[in-house]
């Protein structure tokens, strides 16, 4: 099920394209990064798409709402972090998500105090929030943005301010919320998290769509390359083909398809070559980002 469609999306502001024609989309289940260099246009396609900005030219559906035409319905079921949490930092983390609570119809308390849990902040919820770290409102801001029960939540940097626990507790949650179906857009420079959990990949640059796939497509390099950990280095050299390679005294590199790679691996075992490790060669989403995106990297 589609949770949001992205068409042709294009912004202009003057006489400058900001956005040329970007389309994607998110289905339930999907967690998709969102990915670009500073300046690559991923925070404006976000706040285009909850409304923020103007749409020059394209078109967004959210839940199967136009968001042109039928802008409420579509963004009723929707929750989001823009740039930093919005909360009053005079209250208590309680009293954000009871201000919040009361925007919508049927939130009950109980429904309250199941968020709290899920992001991690029973022990500091009825503290002031000046008073929370910075990683304690980015989970304050989380659980505004699930107050509603929303099918589709969009993070843009989500991670900022949080310690590598907090990253590990984050990305459980999103993978848990996905699970039950949400459909969850985030933007973040931290692509090594983000491979880590995210099952999609959307790159932006310059405002344009370089390539809108899955994680593990993207990460596929050109030849079928596999490492192996042998346990005789002079024994296998003679199997080895001219394209093949010694990394060190215990790794060989090799290139074979997918059906020759099971017959190498039999034939070294019927040698009496024990293998520890075979491992299929592929590209970090950094790297994969950096091909295409001609060598520049995220700031």
């Amino acid at each position: 099920m589609s949770i949001l469609k992205v068409e042709n999306l294009c912004k202009k502001i003057g006489k400058k394209d900001i956005l040329k024609d970007v389309s994607f989309e998110v289905v339930a289940g999907d967690i998709m990064a969102f990915i670009g260099p500073n300046g690559a246009g991923k925070t404006t396609t976000i706040k285009c798409v909850l409304g923020l900005q103007k749409i020059t030219r394209g078109k967004v559906f959210i839940n199967g709402y136009d968001i042109s035409k039928n802008f409420v319905k579509a963004i009723e079921k929707v929750g989001s972090i823009v740039e930093s949490p919005d909360v009053y930092m005079y209250m208590s983390g309680y009293d954000n998500l009871l201000l919040q609570a009361r925007m919508y119809k049927n939130i009950k308390e109980e429904d309250i105090y199941k968020i709290i849990k899920l992001v991690g902040l029973e022990n500091r919820i009825y503290d002031k929030v000046n008073k929370y770290s910075l990683g304690m409102r980015q989970r304050l801001g989380i659980a505004i943005a699930l107050i509603n029960n929303p099918k589709l939540l969009i993070l843009d940097e989500p991670t900022n301010g949080l310690d590598p626990e907090g990253i590990k507790e984050l990305r459980e949650l999103l993978v848990e919320l996905a699970k039950s179906g949400m459909g969850i857009l985030i933007s973040s420079h931290n692509l090594s998290e983000l491979e880590s959990f995210c099952n999609k990949v959307c790159i932006l640059s310059h405002g344009e769509l370089l390539e809108e796939n899955t994680i593990a497509k993207i990460k596929e390099i050109d030849e079928n390359k596999y490492i192996i950990k042998v346990s005789n280095l002079k024994k296998i050299l003679k199997f080895l083909n001219s394209c093949d390679r010694v990394i060190d005294d215990n790794y060989v590199e090799v290139i074979r398809d997918e059906k020759d790679i099971a017959k190498f691996i039999k034939e070294l075992v019927n040698n009496n070559i024990d293998i520890f490790e075979v491992k299929k060669e592929e590209l970090s989403l950094e790297e994969a980002f950096i091909r295409r995106a001609g060598g520049k990297k995220i700031d």
